[in-house]
């Protein structure tokens, strides 16, 4: 029996442990606090609180005449403490959730020999003793040695040199020295190594943290994200309202110390001097009109905008993994919303992936549906070509084929029995890649002589590349005949081709493959005999879907090239089943036909390219770099090991949830079904965030604008801040914290994939959006102006309670303002109630920062400088507050005719 048995598994990870890598040190709530709290304009609050809390008691101990309230200090160190609990608990509650789907998502499946079975199991249940199958493109999965086989593996990621390193089985005698690590011992091959080509199975001998990657892992600290397009904008964005914060805040705490030296003293001289003399009282003041200026800096300043990236992505991130989309890097959502190039692979993505061989060809072309039906002596050597020359293996249960690519586990499975090749062993094998499209297998026949000769090379591949070799052929009774003329089978070839049925070809070769060397013919001498089997036929539907999730993206602005393997002929038979061959100026290349045209002549076709057909590796990195040269976003997905590079260098690589984990490795997001309309998806929930990004960004900015503008206006007209400290602290942390909890749910709406992709230059910030943070910012500073200077509102409000009702009055009118605004910001639309249901959060949490203000206007006190509203001032507060909705509807009329205009003209013109 091959492979450890259950009780032998169970035993042994009693005993040595299981696979798994000790976890790397998760930040505690109290960590994240501390580093909130060492933000640099929460150290100046706090100092600044400092002082504050020295004067207050020196002022109670009358050490000086100045009267400072015990309030005030104790009011801002609450809304410090409050604004960075709540912002750390946010960014701790979503890290640890990005933590446990990405845990949950990214589980590695490694093939292991299992009561004599081959099986799939999670990683971390390998344990010491088990054998292991290792196939190009896996990533080994423990430290250990090689049994049978032989393979290449690139060990850079544990000793920091990209070269390609030669395995081995191990001989007689051989002795795994766990104390020693030679990464160029020919037959030990460590955790983390990836396989480049060949075929081995190894035996684990030490697994988890005693493992050299293992020890690695434990001094593995986070990785540096890396900044994307989004954050740049965003990072110029932040730089210019900081500057705008700064400027502000140090203007407002001039204008207060005016207001309160010169204007409170009616410009009199000798009243400015007297007030100048009380030190203490114009410490007081110097201190108060600094913490202003801090406070007005920490409110302009859009700290919030990393936590609603963070918030928003992980969000979205969530629902993606519902819909069979993975993200590794969190900054792959956003890109693929800005898409303008997407180079797609056909198989499994645009197709089912669900390869089927529907049928074996002899060089006569006599079709065979099924592989008993084949004649006796011809099967014996087709058995050879789908048995041998291959790199599935078949299940336990003898079907279905496991391993290896959907081709050769087609191939497998077609033949439904391993019998007829039963008599010949494989001596070496050199697997299928893409460059040279063949794969091949040396064999030794233990039975009679084939054709007098006991050692052949089985070789399957490409037609054109396999059957212009060929001189003979296998008649039905396995006479080794002739073959005149290669024109039937050919036509038999284009046949298939033209119903979209991919074809390989199998043949024999009397002399062995050499290690180097591109191609067959580097590869064989010329002067070998070539003798065909056959011809197998693939079938690989179109998904259902994938048409209409085509013509979705394409109707996006996004173009989509679809890069295949395939032949031409094929290749524009799906495509055209797909919907992406469409316009008579449409373009399908060959690979060929495509490294005839320099950089400059691809630059001029690359927009009209749809097929790029019996593509190479080194194709789909050029489509990448070519794209990205003429300045647009590109993406590519891919499989394979091969892929890797173009999907490194693309800006979002998609890998597919049934390809290599080098593949994914080398990706940002993971296609968990391996089908275009998860595509489809992922670039309408990256045009999701980007929108949340920007509703948000108005909502902040008009607040912003707004508490500037009449924070320095109001000392300027001789009215003392019309904000206190503790309550601009509490604006705050409405526009930061809870507001993007509030957008950060917006759902993800179908009318996105009607935009066009944002330019890379684009500014974050558009027309629309200044228009709307100008509109609601220039409002609520009128209807402070209004509130604050005019006589009916402010004898109204102070009639019966005092001035202290006045100021309550406008910090209430303020914060419902800004909730009012919030669903302006939400939606572009006249219905500011548009797909509210899809985003109901943004409701429960609008009504707890209302429940809280209301709690706040009663029970504020002193600290927040709130002594209760009457039933009719409330009234007038939700009056005044409401008018910034139909102000907003007003506005919003032009832009949409505007847009109406712009969408139809792109329409006439023929852009999609």
């Amino acid at each position: 029996m091959r492979g450890l048995s259950k009780q032998e598994a169970i035993a042994s990870c009693e005993k040595w442990g299981d696979n798994r890598l000790p976890e790397q040190e998760k930040s505690g709530f109290w960590s994240v606090f501390l580093g909130n709290a060492n933000d640099p304009m929460i150290r100046i609050l706090c100092v600044a609180l400092l002082v504050n809390i020295v004067l207050a008691a020196a002022s109670a101990f009358g050490w000086i005449p100045e009267n400072v309230a015990w309030y005030e200090p104790v009011g801002i160190a609450v809304a410090i403490l409050l604004a960075t609990f709540v912002s750390s608990f946010s960014e701790y509650n979503n890290e640890n959730a990005f933590r446990r789907l990405q845990e949950e998502a990214s589980r590695v499946m490694c093939k292991v020999w299992r009561d004599g079975s081959l099986v799939e199991l999670p990683i971390d249940d390998i344990v010491r003793g088990d054998e292991i199958l290792l196939q190009t493109g896996d990533k080994v999965p423990a430290d250990g040695f090689v049994v049978d086989g032989s393979l290449k593996v690139d060990q850079a990621a544990l000793n920091g040199e990209a070269q390609e390193t030669a395995k081995i089985p191990v001989k007689e005698g051989y002795v795994y020295d766990e104390g020693t690590v030679d990464f160029l011992d020919p037959f030990r091959v460590f955790r983390g190594a990836v396989v480049v080509s060949g075929s081995a199975h190894m035996r684990a001998a030490v697994v988890g943290e005693m493992s050299v990657y293992g020890g690695i892992a434990k001094d593995l600290g986070h990785e540096d994200d890396r900044d994307t397009p989004l954050k740049v904008k965003l990072g110029a964005l932040a730089k210019g309202i900081s500057v705008f914060g700064y400027i502000g805040g140090g203007v407002i705490a001039l204008s207060l110390l005016f207001q309160r030296v010169v204007v409170a003293n009616q410009f009199d001289l000798s009243l400015i001097g007297a007030y100048v003399a009380n030190w203490t009282r114009l410490l007081n003041d110097i201190i108060n009109a600094v913490m202003l200026a801090v406070i007005i800096i920490v409110m302009a300043v859009p700290e919030g905008l990393p936590l609603m990236i963070a918030i928003v992505s992980a969000l979205n991130m969530g629902k993606m993994l519902k819909d069979n989309v993975l993200v590794r890097k969190i900054f792959g959502i956003e890109t693929a919303g800005s898409l303008n190039f997407l180079f797609s692979d056909k198989t499994g993505t645009i197709t089912k992936g669900k390869l089927e061989a529907i049928g074996f060809y002899d060089a006569q072309c006599v079709e065979y549906a099924e592989y008993d039906t084949v004649p006796p002596e011809l099967r014996r050597y087709l058995g050879y070509s789908l048995c041998l020359n291959t790199g599935a293996v078949l299940s336990g249960d003898g079907k279905p084929a496991i391993a290896g690519n959907g081709t050769e586990r087609a191939l497998l499975n077609f033949a439904s029995s391993k019998d007829d090749s039963a008599s010949a062993k494989v001596v070496e094998q050199i697997p299928f890649n893409s460059t040279d499209k063949f794969s091949a297998a040396i064999i030794e026949t233990d039975a009679e002589n084939v054709f007098e000769k006991k050692t052949w090379t089985l070789v399957k591949g490409a037609p054109e590349k396999i059957i212009d070799k060929c001189a003979y052929y296998i008649e039905k009774n396995g006479a080794k005949t002739a073959l005149s003329s290669i024109d039937t089978i050919n036509k038999t070839v284009d046949s298939l081709a033209d119903r979209a049925i991919r074809v390989i070809a199998l043949a024999l070769c009397s002399e062995k493959i050499s290690p180097g060397g591109e191609g067959l013919d580097q590869r064989f001498p010329a002067d070998a005999e070539w003798i065909l089997v056959g011809i197998v036929g693939i079938r690989d539907d179109i998904r259902p879907e994938s048409a209409g999730s085509i013509a979705e993206v394409l109707n996006a602005g996004v173009r989509v090239v679809m890069i295949t393997g395939d032949r031409k002929e094929t290749a524009v038979a799906i495509a055209k089943e797909a919907g992406l061959l469409a316009d008579p100026g449409d373009i399908v290349l060959s690979s060929d036909e495509l490294a005839g045209l320099n950089d400059d002549e691809l630059k001029k076709k690359l927009p009209f390219i749809k097929v790029i057909a019996r593509a190479l590796p080194a194709d789909k990195s050029r489509l990448i770099r070519i794209a990205q040269e003429l300045n647009f976003v590109a993406g590519m997905t891919g499989d394979g090991v091969n892929d890797s590079p173009a999907l490194k260098k693309a800006d979002v690589g998609f890998a597919m949830g049934g390809g290599t984990e080098v593949a994914k490795e080398a990706s940002e997001i993971v296609i968990l079904d391996d089908n275009f309309s998860s595509i489809n998806k992922a670039i309408l929930y990256g045009r999701t965030i980007f929108n949340s990004i920007r509703k948000f960004i108005v909502f902040q900015l008009t607040i912003n604008v707004s508490a500037v503008f009449v924070t320095f206006i109001a000392p300027l007209l001789g009215q003392d801040s019309p904000l206190s400290i503790t309550q601009i602290l509490w604006i705050n942390l409405i526009m930061d914290t809870l507001a993007a909890l509030a957008f950060g749910g917006e759902p993800a709406l179908r009318r996105y994939m009607s935009e066009q992709p944002k330019r890379r230059e684009e500014s974050i910030v558009s027309p629309g959006m200044w228009s709307a943070i100008i509109t609601g910012a220039l409002w609520t500073f009128a209807l402070s102006c209004v509130y604050l200077f005019t006589s009916l509102l402010k004898s109204y409000f102070t009639a019966d309670s005092g001035v202290d009702t006045f100021h309550t009055g406008y910090f209430a009118l303020f914060v419902f303002t800004a909730v009012f605004n919030a669903f302006n910001a939400r939606t572009e639309k006249i219905n500011l109630f548009d797909n509210m249901s899809g985003n109901q959060g943004f409701l429960r949490v609008l009504g707890i920062i209302v429940v809280v203000q209301v709690a706040l206007v009663y029970l504020g006190g002193a600290v927040f400088n709130c002594w209760g509203l009457s039933a009719k001032q409330w009234m007038a507060i939700i009056a005044l507050a409401l008018t910034i909705m139909p102000i907003d509807i007003v506005r919003k009329f032009i832009p949409a005719f505007t847009r109406e205009r712009e969408v139809k003209a792109l329409t006439q013109s023929g852009v999609k």
